[in-house]
This record gives C-alpha cells, sequence and structure tokens, in this order.
C-alpha cells in the first residue's frame, strides 16, 4: 500500500471483513460451531468451551432498514435459541442511533463496548525500547493457550491459519493472536498476565505481530480494542476509527 493513501472509510472496511473472516476461521476450529449470515447481520455460533463462553457474537449492519434490522435480530436470536445458546452479544456502530434505540427497545443493554482500531503498516513508527530480559517465541499454540488462561481454546484450529506470538519474563508474560486476510493483519487476544502488567510486554507481542505481517506482505492491521488499550495502540500508530457496541439481554434481577 506504500504510495497509496488509505482512508479511514477503507481501513474500517477492512477491519470489518477481517474480523468476520476471523469468526469463519475460528468456527473451523471449534466443534459444532458455524457462522451464519442473513441480509444485514453476521451471526457467530459457538456451541463448546471454552470459545461458547467468549466468541457468540453478532454483527449488525447499520445500513439497513427498520424492517431489515427487525429481520436480521430475530434471526440471530432464532440461531442461538435453536443452538441453546443464552448468553449472545449483538455488535452495533456507535453511529446507528436507530439500531441502538431498537435494541433497547427489544430488552438489550449495552455491556461493552470496543474501539475499532487501523493503521496502514506503511506508516508503522521506530519500535520502542523493549523490556530486557524477555524470551520472544512464535508459533507455540499451547504456550499461547496457557497465557491465554484458556487451555483448549480452537483445540480443532489449523495453527498455521494464525500467527501466534508469546513473551516469557520470570513470572509470567504476555500473548496475542494475528490472523491475515487480503492484506490487512487483524490483532486479536493481547493479553498479559497480572503479575507482570505494566512492563511493555503487551506492546512488544503488538509490535511482533506488526513487523511480522510487513515481512509477510501485509500493508494495513486492525483490531478492536478495550478502552484500556487504546492509548497503547495510538502509540504504535493505530488511528481510531470508531466504537463498537456491544449489547446483551438484560438479565432478570434475582429477588
Amino acid at each position: 500500500m506504500q504510495g497509496v493513501a488509505i482512508t479511514d472509510r477503507d481501513l474500517a472496511a477492512r477491519n470489518r471483513r477481517t474480523l468476520l473472516a476471523c469468526f469463519d476461521q475460528d468456527a473451523r476450529g471449534s466443534r459444532g460451531a458455524r457462522v451464519v449470515r442473513a441480509p444485514g447481520i453476521a451471526v457467530a455460533v459457538f456451541v463448546t468451551p471454552p470459545e461458547g463462553a467468549y466468541l457468540n457474537n453478532a454483527v449488525l449492519e447499520s445500513s439497513v432498514s427498520d424492517a431489515e434490522r427487525a429481520a436480521a435480530v430475530a434471526f440471530a436470536e432464532h440461531e442461538y435459541a435453536s443452538a441453546g445458546i443464552a448468553e449472545f452479544a449483538i455488535w452495533i456502530d456507535e453511529h446507528d442511533d436507530a439500531g441502538q434505540r431498537f435494541l433497547t427497545d427489544r430488552g438489550y443493554r449495552q455491556t461493552e463496548s470496543t474501539l475499532a482500531m487501523s493503521m496502514d503498516l506503511g506508516e508503522v513508527p521506530a519500535p520502542p525500547a523493549g523490556p530486557a530480559g524477555v524470551e520472544l517465541v512464535w508459533d507455540d499454540w499451547d504456550a499461547y493457550c496457557e497465557l491465554l488462561e484458556l487451555p483448549g481454546f480452537l483445540a480443532d484450529a489449523d495453527p498455521a491459519a494464525y500467527r501466534v506470538v508469546t513473551a516469557r519474563v520470570e513470572g509470567g508474560g504476555a500473548e496475542a493472536m494475528a490472523f491475515h486476510h487480503d492484506g490487512d493483519c487483524g490483532i486479536f487476544n493481547v493479553g498479559t498476565t497480572e503479575a507482570v502488567r505494566r512492563r511493555g510486554l503487551g506492546a512488544m507481542v503488538t509490535r511482533a505481530l506488526l513487523d511480522d505481517a510487513v515481512a509477510r506482505g501485509c500493508g494495513t492491521a486492525s483490531l478492536q480494542s478495550t478502552p484500556e488499550a487504546e492509548r497503547l495502540y495510538a502509540r504504535l500508530g493505530f488511528r481510531a476509527l470508531g466504537r463498537i457496541r456491544e449489547f446483551s439481554r438484560s438479565r432478570p434481577e434475582r429477588s
């Protein structure tokens, strides 16, 4: 992508395509999982642990009519009900006021928010000084799952479909995963064990994935950031593209 200006709109479209492509790949690695689509929505259905506790998410398009939105949400609810899944989230763009009102009226409440962020890999800043005494390990799926604290995560996955990296120090470490799609490096599951946080390990594994993506021919990178990590990713060169609101059914209060 060098020499070609990439707009935020282009980056946002790539971010969404990579996210959904990763949903598809994840479903191939989890028994009984599937990603189903209907006009206006993509629904990821994961029926086995540990994926079932984290990956049951549906992505609702913003540019739909009221009738299409209602049909799309009903479709998602039916898919989850048919799979016996009670806990799931519907993701929606922060600017889709009509969609947020619709979900609220239907009994959903916002439970989380992430920030879609992307970057042109032709503009990667110079790497910051990394922490000393770190062992950086590539493509060790078991080590990745250990630090992720999800043993058996995507147990049937093809490890070659992802790039995973771990950084280990005494007392813990950090992990991250990349999925490449159509020249975009999607970054997922960046985390650091509590005992060694605030030592630059999260930035280190993220930067390692960016450098690896450049070497493998990617032109852009994308992710969805929690509020706590936004400043870290901004320092690495990611641009904010808009928030993703995650809506879940409100639970009745126990008496």
